[in-house]
């Protein structure tokens, strides 16, 4: 079972805001989850990105690989180190 972090979207008609979610990379977009670990809203001035940064690590050490997004806010945050 391939596992990725990746964003699920939740909200409403053309207001979208994401959870940051851990789940098979075979399942749907809006699909069950194995772990929720935090949320992103883009609408919002400044951006709302919590994630739980140790879950995060935890995850990503047993072998989850985020998305490219997901990889992107993590950079962002500080979870991941800045491409160089």
């Amino acid at each position: 079972m391939s596992v990725r972090i990746r964003l699920s979207r939740v909200g409403a008609t053309k207001q979208p805001a994401y959870r940051v979610v851990v789940m098979d990379s075979r399942s749907a977009r809006d699909g069950r989850a194995i772990e929720t670990i935090g949320h992103y809203n883009p609408r919002t001035d400044p951006v709302e990105f919590q994630v739980d940064a140790e879950k995060a690590t935890r995850w990503m050490s047993q072998g989850a690989t985020p998305s490219d997004t997901v990889e992107r806010l993590f950079r962002r945050a500080g979870i991941l180190p800045s491409a160089k």
